[in-house]
């Protein structure tokens, strides 16, 4: 809603929680569980703020110098690898989901149940036509979540019992906790939101192309990065994570032809009623792991493809040794959890050390060619 307001109702985009913030977030809950490490829910979400806030930097910075820095900080080479590293980062997580049930052991009706649901996922994306083949995942997870409950694995009991209408767990800082700001945390949290800003202009140019209006000047990259920017710092103000918009919309509205604002504002107003309904919150708290882990094998993977279709589309020329060393130190660095640890005072690791080593590699070596800022975002 804050950013179909502040885009003038021009921008018909939906907002959520970026994937690319799953890596982080796990690594903060990880130092949760050490105590000595001061890092708690305070932590996370000053993490999640900060991330609008650089969000609001950016744009203030397009509006007064345009684009062309952006494209020479972000070309395909950076990016490209920095999302290959989002997804292949996470398949050990998207595996265990599979094959381990809640006491850390293999267990193959999981395995069952996971390959289930892959299977409905991929069948529905590749076999359907029209808005069908636009919800994969959400047909995945229905037929995957029928056949958990068909073996057991289901226990429904839980939303029988819950009330239909339930006031969500806001986390409200000062009310619910003490924001408390960890250089750990900024710097698991803040360096990723590379990626979230690079999607955002990808999807504001793809999206201009769908609806035939020209978004980057009207109402403006800077006024679309603002309000992702406030959407952030709102959610995270409320316990949420870090937001950005939806390209799986952009193809909705790319079948469907209806381009109405009022579309968004509604679906908008609909996200916020379930949130208010007790049955629905725990209806998805029952989602065994192992119907979420089928469909995200498919979903990391496809954000580890995505990178990939990014540096083929763009013909990035690994046959240049430059452009081979970037993406090399970016994958290794992200996806074999490189850190750098100064005490309990400074550290820096996986994804986010990787972008910033990406960006500092792409702007000192010799050779750097000025990109296409279009063509490297096309559809």
């Amino acid at each position: 809603m804050a950013f179909i307001i502040i885009t003038k109702g021009k921008a018909p985009s939906y907002l959520g929680s970026s994937f690319a913030f799953i890596s982080p977030i796990i690594a903060v809950k990880a130092l949760e569980l050490d105590p000595a490490s001061g890092v708690g829910m305070g932590s996370f979400l000053v993490g999640g703020f900060m991330v609008g806030v650089t969000y609001i930097i950016v744009a203030l910075i397009i509006h007064k110098a345009g684009t062309t820095w952006l494209m020479k900080l972000l070309p395909p080479v950076v990016v490209g690898p920095v999302i290959m590293v989002i997804g292949l980062g996470l398949a050990s997580t998207a595996i265990g989901m599979v094959t381990n049930n809640a006491a850390g052991e293999y267990d193959i009706t999981y395995v069952l149940i996971g390959f289930i649901t892959l299977t409905i996922t991929v069948v529905t994306a590749i076999f359907t036509r029209g808005f069908l083949s636009v919800i994969p995942v959400l047909i995945g997870i229905v037929g995957g979540y029928l056949s958990a409950l068909a073996m057991g694995v289901v226990d429904i009991e839980p939303v029988l019992a819950a009330k239909w209408f339930e006031v969500p767990a806001f986390q409200i800082p000062f009310l619910n906790y003490t924001p408390s700001f960890s250089w750990r945390v900024i710097l698991l949290m803040v360096p990723v939101a590379v990626v979230p800003i690079a999607e955002h202009i990808g999807h504001q140019l793809v999206l201009s192309k769908v609806i035939h209006k020209d978004l980057i000047k009207d109402p403006g990259l800077d006024r679309s990065m603002f309000g992702d920017g406030i959407a952030t710092i709102l959610a995270s103000t409320l316990g949420g994570p870090p937001n950005t918009t939806y390209g799986e919309n952009i193809g909705v509205l790319a079948i469907t032809r209806a381009f109405s604002i009022y579309l968004f504002i509604g679906a908008a107003f609909f996200a916020i009623l379930f949130g208010f309904c007790g049955k629905v919150a725990v209806l998805l708290s029952t989602i065994p792991s192992p119907v979420m882990g089928g469909v995200s094998i498919l979903l990391f993977g496809i954000i580890g493809s995505s990178g990939l279709r990014m540096l083929v589309e763009n013909k990035v020329d690994f046959s240049i040794k430059r452009n081979l060393i970037i993406s090399s130190v970016i994958l290794v660095i992200g996806i074999g959890g490189a850190a750098i640890h100064v005490g309990n005072l400074f550290s820096l690791e996986g994804m986010a050390l990787a972008s910033i080593i990406g960006v500092i590699l792409n702007q000192v070596l010799p050779g750097k060619e000025v990109v296409d800022f279009e063509k490297m975002f096309k559809d």
